[in-house]
């Protein structure tokens, strides 16, 4: 399974953001996707994930002003990132997890300016 981000960038405090991660390769129905951050300096978190049904759930810290939905047709999932404050300057990893495996994607760089 490969999964590929887009949609990192510069962004001023208040902002938004839209990032988006495609899944291709070796494909199974059911899966979770979601997303986690890390910081320079810090260990990776987690940011929020959603089930194949639409479930979904947060870290308290973007819980209201992050949202994850996906395209399961098109096997992609989205972070919709509104309010963004400086501390949510981070590389954001997309991971998929199916049949006992997880994935990682790249990472794309999120930059929130004071």
């Amino acid at each position: 399974v490969q999964l590929q981000a887009f949609g990192g960038g510069l962004v001023q405090a208040g902002g938004s953001l839209r990032l988006s991660c495609a899944a291709s390769g070796s494909i199974l129905r059911i899966n979770v996707m979601g997303w986690y951050r890390q910081a320079p300096g810090k260990q990776r978190e987690f940011v929020a994930t959603i089930t194949f049904g639409g479930t979904t759930n947060y870290a308290a810290s973007v819980r209201g002003r992050f949202t994850i939905s996906r395209d399961n047709a098109e096997n992609t999932v989205y972070l919709q990132m509104n309010s963004l404050k400086p501390e949510d300057t981070a590389v954001y990893y997309c991971r998929r997890w199916q049949n006992q495996a997880h994935f990682w994607g790249q990472g794309t760089l999120v930059t929130v300016s004071s």
